[in-house]
């Protein structure tokens, strides 16, 4: 078993010495070949792995930005609300408003009553906490987060509707419930 396959047919004469250098060439190619196409394939899964990384971190990068604009935007908003909080309003004329599905009462001066009534105030969530403040500041802290603002009341919504039979009976502001 000294001889190889290829040196026993030489000596045979099934072959000739053109044959066997074709053959031990096509072997090589075969070979060189199947190391190429795995080492394309592992290129290929290479750049396809790095690929989703890249859109991973792409998404990640997003919801990272979206995290801190929204950080930035609540700040915002407590910021507003604390620095045009209006002070001294406690008082003895109690005021209802609803907060989402639970009625809320407030004691308040008769002329921030008022005020509220009229829109010219509207009552902000602050912490756990409400706090009054000008319709105006209202109105740009619902800009950025509407869930803030417990009640602005828009008194151009209440406009008399033409065929209501009760347009002629208006209801007090100062009615108490």
């Amino acid at each position: 078993m000294a001889n190889s396959f290829q040196d026993q047919f030489l000596k045979a004469g099934l072959v000739d010495k053109k044959k066997v250098k074709q053959a031990k060439k096509s072997k090589y190619d075969k070979q060189r070949k199947q190391t190429s196409d795995e080492g394309d394939e592992a290129k290929r899964l290479a750049q396809q792995a790095m690929a989703e990384k890249a859109e991973r971190d792409r998404e990640l990068n997003a919801r990272i930005k979206a995290e801190a604009e929204q950080k930035a935007i609540a700040a915002q908003v407590q910021q507003l609300i604390q620095s045009n909080r209006i002070e001294d309003t406690e008082g003895e004329v109690e005021y209802k408003f609803a907060d989402d599905s639970v009625i809320k009462t407030v004691y308040l001066t008769p002329t921030v009553q008022q005020q509220l009534v009229r829109g010219q105030i509207g009552i902000a969530r602050l912490g756990g906490d409400y706090a009054l403040i000008p319709a105006a500041v209202a109105a740009k802290v619902a800009e950025r987060d509407a869930a803030a603002i417990v009640l602005l009341n828009d008194k151009e919504s209440d406009a008399v509707d033409e065929d209501d039979p009760y347009a002629g009976y208006e209801i007090p502001d100062d009615l108490m419930w």
